[in-house]
């Protein structure tokens, strides 16, 4: 089958590590069942993979992609929760399972005809929503939830900072956020990012850094370095970080006296759970939101994709079509 791979590691030059081209079919072990992939997603975690993060050289070649939707062996419509874990293990969440991983850093990926995943990792389609957008979901997507609806403890009527509009989670983050009844603040250095994240249903965008117009309930925070003592100057007392990412840098200065004097509270999030990925695909059917898509391109044309994703030309998702 035709897939994309990643074929060596390269922090400097990840595309020089892609490789497309044919690989052997996935078998499914005993509780695992294969999914024909309709569409598959692509998020910075493929990036990230070639350059060696999650992903070491013992494990190439490896298939990329976490996010798909496709048809199981029964002919069902499905998504692909891309959590590779026990909830048992985790106290009910396989986000905390100690052991998790996510498709491609020890199984192969979604970017490919075919993928192998447990039986328990399908979710239902919903008719409504099309491969396409049903692709998106699973990582990006399913990030921004957790992140606004489990980790931030908001509640309608609040005020939530959205840093680096134009990212995946970030993308989602607005769109759903706004879709809750927020109050929605959002930043990009880019003036096309910031008109897009006004479409999406933001209160304001602005310019990465820029007083806000009042200080916010929560910040959804996934730029890092770049954004962070911005995020904790635009927090009421008492407000709440949730990270999920730190593309511009893990090491931030801590300002830990304007943390513990206004009690502000730090709350890391990955992923979500199969469940909650079920309710996020109810919540789109209901609230008529839908994933914005960046570009949709054959599978065979992957590099475009990843480049643009290196480049940061991009305003949601990027989706593969096998």
């Amino acid at each position: 089958m035709f897939a994309v791979t990643a074929t060596q590691i390269d922090p400097d030059d990840p595309l020089g590590g892609l490789t497309l081209g044919d690989v052997p079919e996935p078998e499914a072990p005993e509780g695992w069942t294969t999914v024909t992939v309709k569409a598959a997603a692509l998020n910075h975690h493929d990036l990230w993979s070639l350059k060696g993060v999650g992903l070491p050289a013992d494990r190439l070649p490896m298939v990329l992609g976490c996010d798909a939707a496709g048809v199981d062996e029964d002919g069902n419509e499905v998504i692909v929760h891309s959590v590779i874990g026990d909830p048992d293990r985790g106290g009910g969440d396989e986000t905390l399972d100690p052991k998790r991983t996510l498709l491609s850093e020890l199984h192969p990926g979604t970017l490919a005809e075919k993928v192998a995943v447990p039986r328990r990792n399908l979710v239902p389609k919903p008719a409504e929503l099309s491969f396409e957008e049903a692709a998106c979901l699973p990582t990006a997507w399913l990030t921004a939830y957790r992140m606004l609806f489990v980790k931030a403890g908001l509640q309608p009527g609040s005020s939530v900072l959205v840093q680096g509009a134009g990212g995946g989670v970030a993308t989602a983050a607005i769109a759903l956020a706004s879709a809750a009844g927020f109050r929605v603040h959002a930043t990009s250095r880019s003036e096309a990012k910031r008109k897009r994240a006004l479409e999406l249903g933001a209160d304001t965008a602005l310019e990465s850094g820029a007083r806000l117009p009042e200080r916010v309930d929560a910040v959804i925070e996934t730029v890092g370095e770049a954004t962070w003592s911005h995020s904790l100057k635009s927090l009421r007392p008492g407000g709440r970080i949730v990270v999920s990412g730190a593309t511009s840098g893990q090491v931030p200065p801590a300002e830990l006296n304007r943390v513990f004097f206004l009690q502000l509270q730090v709350v890391g999030s990955t992923m979500g759970t199969r469940g909650e990925l079920e309710r996020l695909a109810r919540f789109l059917v209901k609230t008529g939101v839908r994933p914005p898509i960046d570009r949709t391109l054959p599978l065979d044309r992957a590099r475009e994709g990843f480049a643009a994703m290196a480049d940061g030309d991009l305003f949601g998702k990027i989706v593969f079509t096998p």
